[in-house]
Order: C-alpha cells, then structure tokens, then sequence
C-alpha cells in the first residue's frame, strides 16, 4: 500500500517532484491547473516528459490527477453541463501525457432537479466521454458526503451511475473515508468498517476500487459535513484508520491524504501517522 497526498503544482510540475520527496511521498494526487475555474492548464507548455522521467526515477506512482471543484456532471445547466464535459475531455488528455493512469471527479450535484435525473446525465456524460476518448485513463467516480443534492452519496447511487455509464472498466472508484462517514459509514469501529468494506465489496466489488482519499472527519457520524481533519484528531481516529488500512479488501490499494496542513510538517505529521499504524499491524 503506497501512502502519499496531494500536492501543489505551483510554480512547474518539476516542482511537485520536489515537494512529494519532502515529505515522503510514494504516490500523488495533483490539479492540472487552478481548481477553482474553467480555465485549461497546457501540458505541451510544462516538461511532462522530465516529470514522468522524475516521478519514475523516484518511485512516485500512480500520479493521480483532481477534478477542479466547478465540474459538476449532474448539473441541469446546459452551459455547465457541457463545461463540465469539455474540463474532463482535456483532463484525460493530460493524464495520458504526464502519465497519470487515474482521474478523480466528484460525482457533482443534481441542484434543482431530481436525484434520478442527475444520476442519469452523469451516467450518459461518462459514456460519451470514454467513448470519444482513446487514452485508457481510468475515470475514478469520489463517494460524496451527502449534503444538499449531491450524488454518488451511497454504494448504491455510485453502482447505478456506472451501469448508466454502461459499466465498462474505465470506470472506478475513489474511496474517502471522511465523505463516507459523513454519509453514515461507520469507519470509526472495526464491526463498521468490516460492514462498510463488505458492503463495498458486494455492491461494486474492490476490483473498481482504485483510491482511497485518507481523511479524518471533523463532524460525527452521519452528519453530511464534509470537513477534513487531520488524522487521528476526527471521528474517524487512529483505530478506525488501523482497521481501514490493515483490512485485507484494502491491500495494495494506493492511499492519498488530503488533510489539513500549514506547514510541510503537517504533512510529514499526518503521512508519519498513517506509517506507523501500517507498521504495527
């Protein structure tokens, strides 16, 4: 199991390198650009070939890559809706030249209309993205923390989305453990993390998971707040941490932390953290 997190590509993608060998990273997530508009970042313009060379030569794989937060496939909006497709057509196409083999989206919103119409337009929206996309990168859909009209909340909205999708391999799952216990998931305890994982297991099977986003929750149980919270200072805990990461469905699964942090020691913090509960197993 390769623990690392997410990490900033300010300044140049060689920089990234940089910061995930500071704080002893075997894996990354990054953002192909400004997260927070439509605006398309230009691998042609950074030296992916020096980065894929840099993260081969140490070790850092897979490099995931983030949807920005405006991409929203459930949205009514036709504008949106069709930004949100165009953002995830470039971004596949970024991750075939830096050579990342994941691309995480959150599962978006259905904001005014019905759940079961959103979940239908993010299910159409995957099949004709794939479909017009010769890369392989594998689309993985993130369970989200249940608030307002999100989708993808529960196993079984993630499951329907895919069949909708038409259930091809491309398509995975990114697990977060904060999301997932804000929805209800008790990952706090070893009985609910054994039922959370089982029920994973049965309802998309493990095969589609391809990340874990590893983040303590600062909201109890079933409270739909999506609040990160440095590991071990959360609902969640270390001992819900020890059972996730030390249960056998999990093995060999890659780990991203997204947690809270000030200070590289943050980060050095919160990665040592989840070392040692490996280590003790």
């Amino acid at each position: 199991m390769k623990l690392g997190l997410h990490i900033s590509i300010a300044g140049s993608l060689m920089l990234a390198v940089e910061r995930a060998r500071k704080r002893n990273c075997e894996t990354i997530q990054i953002f192909a650009g400004n997260p927070r508009n439509w605006d398309r970042w230009d691998p042609d313009k950074h030296d992916a070939a020096g980065f894929r060379a840099a993260c081969a030569q140490y070790g850092i794989s897979p490099v995931v890559v983030h949807a920005p937060y405006l991409v929203n496939l459930g949205a009514p909006d036709e504008k949106i809706y069709a930004r949100s497709k165009g953002a995830i057509a470039n971004a596949l196409r970024v991750c075939d030249i830096i050579g990342s083999p994941y691309y995480v989206v959150h599962t978006g919103s259905s904001v005014a209309s019905s759940k079961s119409d959103g979940m239908r337009r993010v299910g159409v929206a995957l099949a004709e993205l794939i479909a017009s996309d010769g890369s392989g990168v594998t689309i993985l859909l993130e369970n989200m923390a249940g608030a307002g009209s999100s989708l993808g909340v529960t196993f079984e909205e993630l499951a329907e989305i895919i069949e909708i999708a038409g259930g091809g391999a491309r398509l995975g799952i990114c697990f977060d453990t904060c999301h997932a216990f804000a929805a209800g998931y008790d990952l706090a305890t070893k009985t609910g993390v054994e039922n959370t994982l089982r029920a994973l297991d049965k309802t998309l099977g493990m095969a589609r998971v391809g990340l874990i986003h590893a983040n303590d929750s600062k909201y109890p149980l079933g409270t739909a707040h999506d609040r990160h919270a440095a590991i071990g200072e959360g609902y969640i805990g270390n001992a819900g941490f020890d059972y996730l990461l030390n249960h056998p469905l999990l093995t060999g699964k890659p780990v991203i932390l997204e947690t809270p942090r000030q200070t590289v020691a943050d980060d050095l913090k919160n990665i040592s953290i989840l070392r040692e509960i490996k280590a003790t197993a």
